[in-house]
C-alpha cells in the first residue's frame, strides 16, 4: 500500500535570476579553460632558468675580478711586479678584456721601465749595436728599443694571442714539493700553459708572441740585425728570460722565508744573552 502522502506533487524549487554578463561563458558560449600545472611549472623553471644563468655569470666575473685585483699588488723584493703570477691553481680564467688589462696594467708599471734602462745602459757598456753609438744618444736608442722588444713581445704574448687561441697567460705557481720539481715546473711554462676551459696545452701565445715581437723590433734595429737568423735568435732569448724569471718567481717566497727564520733565530739569542746577563750570579761560597 502507498501512503497518501507519497502520492504528493514535489514542491518547486526556488528560481535564482540568472544575469548574462556577469558570467563570462554564457558570452562566449565555451568554458574558460583551466591553467595547466605542467604549463605553469615549465614557464616557472624557464623563468628562474634565465634569472639565474646570468646571476651565475656575474658572481664569476666578480670573483675573476677579485682574484685579479689580488695578482696586481704582487712584486719580488717590493720592485719586480710579478701580477701576471698566481698561487691559486683553480684561479678562475681570464675573459679577454682581463687580458688586455693585465697586460697594460703590467707594461705601464714602473718595473719594465727600470728594468729596460739597466739592460740598457749593460749594452752601452758593452757596446752592443754599435751603430746607435755612445752617449745619451745611443743610451736613448738603447732604452727605446729595450721596452719596445718588451712591449711588443707582451702584446702579443699575453694579450692578443691567449685571446684569440684561449690560452692563460699567467704563470701557476707551484710552492710546494721537491725543488728539482718546482724548478721544472717554472722552466716548463714557457712552453706549457693552462687552458680557459682548465686543461693544459702548449703555450703556443707565449713563444709566438716573442718570435712577433722580435720580428717587429727588425723596424727600429739597423740593418745588419734585420736577418731571419737574428730574429730567431732574439725571440728564443726572450723566452729563456721568462724561464730565468718564472724561477725566480717560483723560490723567492722561500727565500723570504728562509731570511725571516734566521732573522727569528739571531732575535732569539739576542734576547737569551740580554736575559742571561741580567740575571745576578750566584756567590762563590770559597770568598766568604
Amino acid at each position: 500500500m502507498v501512503s497518501p502522502i507519497q502520492l504528493l506533487p514535489e514542491a518547486p524549487l526556488p528560481q535564482v535570476a540568472h544575469d548574462p554578463q556577469a558570467d563570462p561563458q554564457s558570452q562566449t558560449g565555451t568554458p574558460a579553460p583551466a591553467p595547466s600545472p605542467a604549463n605553469s611549472g615549465q614557464s616557472n623553471s624557464s623563468q628562474s632558468g634565465s634569472t639565474s644563468q646570468p646571476t651565475a655569470q656575474q658572481t664569476q666575473k666578480e670573483t675573476a675580478e677579485e682574484q685579479l685585483k689580488q695578482q696586481e699588488t704582487q712584486r719580488v723584493a717590493g720592485v719586480m711586479a710579478t701580477f701576471n703570477t698566481t698561487r691559486n691553481r683553480d684561479a678562475l680564467p681570464l675573459s679577454s678584456k682581463q687580458k688586455f688589462q693585465l697586460f697594460f696594467r703590467s707594461a705601464f708599471d714602473p718595473w719594465p721601465f727600470g728594468l729596460s734602462a739597466v739592460v740598457a745602459g749593460i749594452g752601452q757598456a758593452e757596446d752592443s749595436t754599435p751603430e746607435w753609438g755612445q752617449g745619451m744618444q745611443g743610451y736613448g736608442k738603447r732604452i727605446g728599443a729595450g721596452y719596445a722588444d718588451y712591449f711588443m713581445g707582451n702584446f702579443f704574448g699575453n694579450a692578443v694571442l691567449p685571446s684569440l687561441l684561449h690560452e692563460d697567460p699567467r704563470y701557476f705557481q707551484k710552492g710546494s714539493g721537491r725543488a728539482i720539481n718546482r724548478a721544472l715546473w717554472a722552466a716548463s711554462s714557457t712552453v706549457w700553459c693552462k687552458r680557459d676551459k682548465g686543461g693544459w696545452g702548449p703555450n703556443y701565445a707565449n713563444v709566438g708572441g716573442n718570435l712577433i715581437g722580435a720580428a717587429i723590433g727588425r723596424v727600429y734595429y739597423p740593418a745588419s740585425d734585420r736577418t731571419v737568423s737574428s730574429t730567431i735568435s732574439d725571440g728564443l732569448t726572450v723566452s729563456a728570460e721568462g724561464i730565468f724569471g718564472a724561477e725566480v718567481i717560483e723560490f723567492w717566497p722561500d727565500l723570504v722565508r728562509h731570511h725571516q727564520r734566521k732573522q727569528a733565530e739571531k732575535q732569539a739569542r739576542a734576547i737569551d744573552a740580554a736575559k742571561s746577563q741580567q740575571q745576578p750570579k750566584p756567590e762563590d761560597p770559597t770568598q766568604k
